[in-house]
Protein backbone atom coordinates (compact mmCIF):
# COMPACT_ATOMS: atom_id res chain seq x y z
CA UNK A 1 0.00 0.00 0.00
CA UNK A 2 1.20 3.73 -1.17
CA UNK A 3 1.83 5.95 2.18
CA UNK A 4 0.12 9.33 1.14
CA UNK A 5 1.61 12.53 2.43
CA UNK A 6 1.34 16.27 1.90
CA UNK A 7 4.54 16.19 -0.38
CA UNK A 8 2.73 13.25 -2.89
CA UNK A 9 1.79 15.90 -5.16
CA UNK A 10 2.19 15.03 -8.64
CA UNK A 11 3.45 18.66 -8.81
CA UNK A 12 6.31 18.43 -6.18
CA UNK A 13 9.34 16.44 -7.58
CA UNK A 14 12.14 15.91 -5.97
CA UNK A 15 10.65 16.43 -2.40
CA UNK A 16 11.59 12.62 -1.20
CA UNK A 17 14.59 13.99 0.78
CA UNK A 18 12.30 16.26 3.34
CA UNK A 19 9.75 13.84 3.22
CA UNK A 20 12.68 11.67 5.11
CA UNK A 21 13.74 14.44 7.17
CA UNK A 22 10.17 15.01 8.38
CA UNK A 23 9.87 11.94 9.82
CA UNK A 24 13.59 11.57 11.45
CA UNK A 25 12.66 15.09 13.16
CA UNK A 26 9.21 13.53 14.20
CA UNK A 27 10.88 10.86 15.77
CA UNK A 28 11.54 12.43 19.44
CA UNK A 29 12.96 11.16 22.80
CA UNK A 30 11.59 11.41 26.23
CA UNK A 31 11.68 15.56 26.25
CA UNK A 32 14.99 15.42 28.38
CA UNK A 33 16.59 17.91 28.42
CA UNK A 34 14.37 20.58 27.98
CA UNK A 35 15.35 22.93 25.68
CA UNK A 36 15.00 26.67 23.56
CA UNK A 37 15.05 27.58 19.67
CA UNK A 38 15.44 31.41 20.06
CA UNK A 39 16.27 33.89 17.21
CA UNK A 40 19.37 36.17 18.07
CA UNK A 41 19.08 38.55 15.18
CA UNK A 42 19.10 39.38 12.06
CA UNK A 43 23.32 39.75 10.66
CA UNK A 44 22.80 42.07 7.77
CA UNK A 45 23.35 40.54 4.61
CA UNK A 46 24.41 36.91 5.85
CA UNK A 47 21.49 35.93 7.23
CA UNK A 48 20.04 35.56 10.81
CA UNK A 49 21.16 33.62 14.04
CA UNK A 50 20.10 31.69 15.79
CA UNK A 51 20.92 29.63 19.25
CA UNK A 52 19.24 26.07 20.52
CA UNK A 53 19.80 26.37 24.71
CA UNK A 54 19.94 22.70 26.22
CA UNK A 55 19.44 22.45 29.80
CA UNK A 56 22.03 20.54 30.90
CA UNK A 57 22.98 20.95 34.20
CA UNK A 58 24.88 18.10 36.24
CA UNK A 59 26.94 17.77 32.84
CA UNK A 60 30.43 18.48 32.37
CA UNK A 61 32.46 19.58 28.82
CA UNK A 62 33.46 15.94 28.82
CA UNK A 63 30.17 14.68 29.17
CA UNK A 64 29.11 15.91 26.37
CA UNK A 65 29.38 15.36 22.45
CA UNK A 66 28.19 17.51 19.70
CA UNK A 67 28.05 16.07 15.74
CA UNK A 68 26.65 17.12 12.93
CA UNK A 69 26.34 14.44 10.14
CA UNK A 70 23.82 14.88 7.37
CA UNK A 71 21.88 17.54 7.94
CA UNK A 72 21.31 16.58 11.77
CA UNK A 73 22.84 17.95 14.69
CA UNK A 74 22.88 15.72 17.74
CA UNK A 75 23.50 16.62 21.22
CA UNK A 76 24.59 13.76 23.46
CA UNK A 77 25.39 13.37 27.21
CA UNK A 78 26.53 10.72 28.76
CA UNK A 79 27.41 10.68 33.19
CA UNK A 80 29.28 7.87 35.40
CA UNK A 81 27.47 7.17 38.04
CA UNK A 82 29.80 8.04 41.23
CA UNK A 83 30.86 4.30 42.80
CA UNK A 84 32.31 6.22 45.76
CA UNK A 85 29.05 7.70 47.35
CA UNK A 86 26.89 6.43 49.75
CA UNK A 87 23.24 7.83 49.17
CA UNK A 88 20.60 8.31 51.64
CA UNK A 89 17.91 9.40 49.02
CA UNK A 90 18.92 10.02 45.76
CA UNK A 91 16.49 12.31 43.63
CA UNK A 92 19.20 13.55 41.31
CA UNK A 93 19.73 10.59 38.75
CA UNK A 94 22.87 10.36 36.59
CA UNK A 95 21.67 10.02 33.01
CA UNK A 96 22.13 9.95 29.48
CA UNK A 97 19.88 11.80 26.90
CA UNK A 98 20.24 12.21 22.83
CA UNK A 99 18.62 15.35 21.14
CA UNK A 100 18.20 15.55 17.46
CA UNK A 101 17.49 18.39 15.31
CA UNK A 102 17.53 18.33 11.60
CA UNK A 103 18.76 21.45 10.06
CA UNK A 104 17.86 22.64 7.04
CA UNK A 105 20.02 23.69 3.95
CA UNK A 106 21.63 26.80 4.25
CA UNK A 107 22.19 26.83 8.11
CA UNK A 108 25.46 26.50 9.90
CA UNK A 109 26.69 25.59 13.23
CA UNK A 110 29.15 28.68 14.46
CA UNK A 111 29.89 27.70 17.94
CA UNK A 112 28.67 25.91 21.20
CA UNK A 113 29.12 26.74 24.92
CA UNK A 114 28.55 25.73 28.51
CA UNK A 115 27.98 28.02 30.89
CA UNK A 116 25.57 28.18 34.33
CA UNK A 117 24.27 24.59 32.98
CA UNK A 118 22.95 25.46 29.81
CA UNK A 119 24.79 24.44 26.59
CA UNK A 120 23.92 27.28 23.95
CA UNK A 121 24.49 26.05 20.50
CA UNK A 122 24.97 28.98 17.62
CA UNK A 123 23.66 28.42 14.19
CA UNK A 124 23.39 30.81 11.39
CA UNK A 125 20.66 30.99 8.41
CA UNK A 126 22.78 31.88 5.58
CA UNK A 127 20.46 33.87 2.59
CA UNK A 128 20.15 31.87 -0.30
CA UNK A 129 21.40 33.36 -3.56
CA UNK A 130 18.37 33.65 -5.61
CA UNK A 131 19.15 32.36 -9.74
CA UNK A 132 16.67 33.18 -12.07
CA UNK A 133 17.66 31.59 -15.45
CA UNK A 134 16.35 31.59 -18.82
CA UNK A 135 16.11 28.34 -20.35
CA UNK A 136 16.31 28.21 -24.42
CA UNK A 137 13.30 26.11 -26.40
CA UNK A 138 15.29 23.75 -28.66
CA UNK A 139 14.62 22.55 -32.59
CA UNK A 140 14.90 18.81 -32.09
CA UNK A 141 12.72 16.72 -33.60
CA UNK A 142 9.25 15.15 -31.47
CA UNK A 143 9.90 11.74 -30.29
CA UNK A 144 8.43 9.01 -32.45
CA UNK A 145 6.26 6.42 -30.62
CA UNK A 146 7.16 2.74 -31.16
CA UNK A 147 4.08 0.99 -33.34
Amino acid sequence: MTRLTALSNPLLLGFEEIERLVDRATKGGDGYPPYNIERIAKDGESGELLRITLAVAGFTRGELEITLEDKQLTVRGKQQDDKARDYLYRGIASRQFSRTFVLADGIEVKSAELANGLLAVDLQRLEPERLVRRIEIGTTQPIKSRP
